[in-house]
């Protein structure tokens, strides 16, 4: 549910409260608690709903659903009165952000030499306006083959894209603070974004922008008066609290009176302090556009003129046309002076205009950039997306990343164990469930044989016939380590992978325990092995792959695959609690491609909304799965469950499902996928029924 406070109303009335509707007064502050009453109303021990069959246009908000298929969508506000109608009540539950930022070594505070990634890519708001984008599975599998299907998740969406080729960020380690931008005027960023940003100690921005003529009207309009100017600053700072996101950049695109330029100021000023009192590690960045005076002169640096702008925020974002001058006068700038990790130096990868580098050059500002100690802001780094072989993304996204890593200092998540990876990088070409000079080594995603997900670490290399061993690291913290290691048949892998310390035997009574515990053993290729560290004061900074050779020196080359790496404390926690409360609820029925009649439907595609309470802290994600128990012939038995999706908050919409023709029993169920990557009951599962039936026509 939503809790709302406000100092202002009072329960005196003597009307009668909805059923979802509570109030509570604490301190003389009336909280009005809100829960969608089609759902939260229903009692925790629910477990089935009955819906008669109606082909009706739906009800769902169209800013927040497709009207065609009812998909939740994303979108942001366009006008001044958008924002000001805003409402916490009103907000759209698919796009909260369900993933807390996560604490990072170094912190943000401590780097010197920063980095801010604009992700202003043909709009925004393209794929990722989806929160749900996939193929239904219409056939059961064996939970070790890749799905027959295409059922393709993208992290960085809430539930998924339908493209093997989407666009994806991964270089999460090199950034600070990742920026969505649009042209809309209150771009909100989408959740999958703010979650996997989150998730590696990365902050996200919103962008508030206004342009041309339009753009200079709200401004007149919120900068008239000390009222109108805190307003607008109080929605903003309200939408990024709701939404789960850290704060603003702030881009001003037309021109401003005397008046509006002198309030301006005391705008940013106020935002800013807000956003650090209601958001912990909230920033405010603005971006290089107008002057003091009020004109729009992009000034490529910062200065006496834009000067009083940084002075109340947290931080200025250059325009892309400066040169090295402009970099040595601010280095020597007073007004920069004890702040200079807070001057973002824009690059535009597109190069449009007299800039430095750009494209595959974009290392050459950088370094430039990094030569003068400023931060550095990338501006549309889906060029790489955009102009580019798209077949071959992976390749050109690691090409273009690693030509600046030079450049940009590394910064790792902090987290308390278990820690656990399958390399998936959030897309690739099927969903896969358990299984299916000197010397050199490299590694990569590989969509091609994969443990858990839609990718696995490769790792190929050569060692010389001079150096009997190579290794890499694969991964930060832990105490006990699972490796699942594969050597496909049609690949050469003469060596030895190896584990340090040596691997557990399969009876030894931690890695029986651990079996039990997660389900895991060797199967279908791939090896699984555990190995015990012991230690006691000290930390576990990082863990490397060792493959060495046996036999004669010789140049050999090599291939193999990491599947998945698991690090907890030896001492297993018991299972948590089970799923309580889920529930569906907001359905509608649409006709399938081969619906017949009315009276008789063969096609019909099942939307709903399920929601459910667990932990959020204990889940990396959930597996939403259906089955059907009884259709319109008795004869029939219950078939198996089969995988809908992937979801990645206690919420999740089903679109177009095809379901048999009532009258039917359907289940439905939720299976939580825990971090420390045991395996729960399927007695702790959520479980919910649907039954439905055909509308009763009255005869004439």
């Amino acid at each position: 549910g939503h809790i709302y406070a406000s100092c202002e109303m009072t329960t005196s009335s003597s009307r009668a409260l909805p059923a979802n509707v509570t109030y509570s007064n604490l301190g003389g502050c009336v909280f009005v608690i809100y829960r969608p009453e089609s759902c939260l109303d229903q009692p925790m021990d629910f477990t089935g709903l009955h819906e008669v069959v109606k082909y009706n246009d739906s009800q769902l908000p169209v800013r927040y659903y497709d009207p065609d298929t009812t998909e939740p969508i994303i979108c942001g506000l366009n006008s001044l009165d958008d924002l000001l109608s805003w409402k916490r009540s009103e907000a759209h539950l698919f796009n909260v952000s369900t993933v807390p930022l996560s604490p990072r070594d170094p912190p943000l505070s401590r780097t010197a030499l920063r980095t801010l990634v604009s992700h202003d890519m043909m709009g925004g708001y393209l794929d990722d306006r989806y929160q749900m984008r996939h193929k239904y599975l219409m056939s059961s599998t064996t939970p070790a083959s890749p799905l027959p299907s295409l059922i393709i998740f993208v992290l960085r969406f809430l539930q998924g894209s339908d493209s093997d080729q989407p666009y994806s960020f991964y270089h999460w380690q090199h950034i600070d603070i990742f920026n969505y931008f649009t042209h809309n005027m209150v771009t909100i960023p989408p959740a999958g974004w703010t979650n996997a940003a989150h998730r590696h100690g990365v902050l996200v921005l919103g962008t508030f922008i206004t342009e041309w003529t339009e753009g200079g009207k709200a401004c007149e309009a919120f900068l008239k008066d000390e009222e109108s100017y805190r307003t607008v600053a109080d929605k903003l700072v309200q939408i990024c609290h709701c939404y789960g996101f850290d704060g603003w950049l702030i881009n001003i695109e037309n021109e401003l009176s005397a008046t509006a330029v002198k309030k301006m100021p005391l705008f940013l000023r106020y935002l800013t302090e807000q956003t650090h009192e209601r958001v912990s590690g909230g920033l405010v960045l603005w971006y290089d556009s107008v002057l003091e005076t009020g004109r729009l002169v992009w000034q490529n640096e910062l200065n006496e003129h834009n000067r009083l702008f940084f002075d109340v925020c947290d931080g200025f974002f250059t325009n892309y046309n400066w040169t090295e001058q402009n970099l040595e006068w601010m280095a020597s700038y007073s007004g920069v002076q004890g702040r200079q990790a807070d001057v973002y130096i824009g690059v535009d990868v597109f190069a449009r205009g007299e800039v430095v580098g750009g494209m595959y050059d974009t290392n050459k500002a950088l370094e430039m950039i990094r030569k003068h100690n400023f931060s550095a802001a990338i501006f549309a780094p889906g060029w790489v997306y955009e102009t580019q072989e798209r077949t071959q993304f992976r390749h050109n996204q690691d090409k273009f990343w690693s030509l600046l890593s030079d450049h940009l200092p590394i910064h790792r998540p902090v987290s308390s164990l278990p820690f656990t990876s399958t390399f998936c990088q959030g897309f690739g070409k099927a969903l896969y469930w358990r299984g299916r000079g000197p010397s050199w080594l490299k590694t990569r995603a590989c969509p091609d044989e994969v443990w858990t997900g839609g990718s696995s670490l490769l790792i190929e290399g050569l060692i010389r016939q001079s150096g009997p061993r190579c290794g890499c690291p694969v991964s930060p913290p832990p105490l006990q380590v699972l490796f699942s290691v594969a050597c496909p048949p049609h690949l050469e892998c003469p060596c030895l992978f190896t584990v340090s310390p040596v691997a557990l035997d399969e009876g030894h009574h931690v890695v029986t325990q651990f079996s039990q515990m997660c389900g895991l053993h060797s199967e279908n290729g791939w090896t699984v092995r555990c190995s015990l560290l012991e230690g006691q004061d000290c930390s576990l900074r990082e863990v490397f792959v060792n493959i060495h050779r046996e036999g004669e020196p010789q140049d050999m080359p090599f291939s193999c695959r990491l599947g998945q790496i698991m690090n907890f404390w030896v001492h297993f926690d018991s299972a948590p609690d089970r799923i309580e409360g889920l529930c569906i609820y907001d359905v509608v029925w649409l006709r399938g491609a081969d619906a017949a009649t009315d009276s008789h439907p063969r096609g019909l595609l099942l939307n709903a909304t399920l929601r459910w309470v667990f932990k959020p802290e204990l889940v990396t994600h959930y597996r939403v799965h259906w089955r059907r128990l009884r259709g319109p012939d008795p004869r029939v038995p219950a078939e198996p469950l089969q995988l809908v999706s992937r979801a990645y908050a206690q919420l999740f919409r089903l679109t177009e499902l095809p379901v048999p023709g009532p009258p039917a029993l359907l289940e439905l169920v939720v299976e939580p996928v825990l971090r420390s990557g045991f395996t729960l009951p399927q007695s702790q599962w959520g479980r919910a029924k649907l039954s439905y039936s055909q509308e009763q026509r009255q005869e004439d």
